[in-house]
């Protein structure tokens, strides 16, 4: 039977645009409420390891390498269900391409998805650390430019043990805790903590909790090892889920690229007719 030419509405291809932003759009924001999901279902069972949480300062290397796993599991799971839903729901234009172009557009659309998921990503990161923030600061008022906020949430249990004491300070302890804990993170330094930051800490020591010198210059000297120690493990654990956040993050550009060309793909084979733009206006129905 002789193929039938007919007077249609499609647009040429120079007046249809390359990237359908709806799908896109659809897309991230698919992929980023079910890494939100995923993540949440995370910090639940306790593989949301944070690096500079006194709680999880003895975590073993392979909960850090479980909890970077998962990650990677995630951006896979995420990226890749984006990327297939843009694929989906693009519009395949009637034009004179081959599979491979309309392949490649279905890629890109994939690659947008990731990108705009990532930064939707970046910003909920941010205002999660936002908040921590805050909550940090101390609670009759915003923090003062001595409270250190890193030195508490990482060695915040050594800067309990070494000023506790049966005497007790009537003044508020914020900025002498910060201060403790700006000279402590200095234990991982090259020269270490300073012979005369080693002992102000002493007479510190001494004055808040009662003790002989002797003894302050032994608690001393093991909370300067123990926040080192900790410093320490708080780096290892940051360095290997830093890689396999950027592994995750690599992964899922390329879970999202192939998933959306698999949903064009199912597009396609949906479709009940196939279209060649000839001219302007003029198609053939096949």
């Amino acid at each position: 039977m002789p193929d039938i030419i007919e007077r249609t509405t499609v647009a040429p291809l120079s007046h249809v645009a390359y990237v359908q932003w709806g799908p896109v759009i659809a897309g991230a924001v698919t992929a980023a409420a079910l890494a939100t999901v995923l993540h949440a279902f995370a910090g639940a069972v306790g593989l949301a390891v944070s690096s500079t949480a006194p709680t999880w300062r003895d975590a073993s290397i392979a909960l850090w390498i479980l909890s970077g796993v998962y990650l990677v599991l995630v951006a896979l799971a995420s990226y890749g269900l984006g990327g297939y839903i843009a694929g989906v729901l693009r519009e395949r234009f009637a034009a004179i391409t081959g599979p491979e172009d309309i392949e490649l557009r279905d890629n890109v659309h994939g690659l947008l998805v990731w990108a705009i998921a990532t930064l939707l990503t970046a910003l909920l990161l941010l205002m999660a650390a936002s908040a921590t923030t805050h909550l940090a600061a101390p609670s009759g008022g915003t923090a003062g430019p001595s409270t250190s906020v890193a030195s508490e949430n990482t060695i915040a249990f050594d800067i309990d043990r070494l000023l506790r004491g049966d005497r007790r300070a009537e003044t508020d302890a914020t900025q002498t805790r910060a201060e403790v804990g700006r000279i402590l993170l200095t234990s991982s330094s090259h020269s270490g903590v300073a012979t005369e930051d080693r002992s102000y800490l002493v007479r510190l020591v001494g004055a808040r909790t009662g003790l002989a010198p002797p003894e302050a210059e032994r608690r001393v000297d093991a909370a300067i090892v123990s926040a080192k120690n900790n410093i320490a493990r708080a780096r290892k654990s940051t360095v290997i889920l830093a890689f396999m956040a950027g592994a995750a993050a690599l992964l899922g550009a390329v879970a999202a690229w192939f998933a959306a060309a698999a949903g064009g793909q199912h597009r396609d084979d949906a479709a009940p007719a196939r279209r060649i733009v000839l001219g302007r206006g003029f198609v053939v129905r096949r």
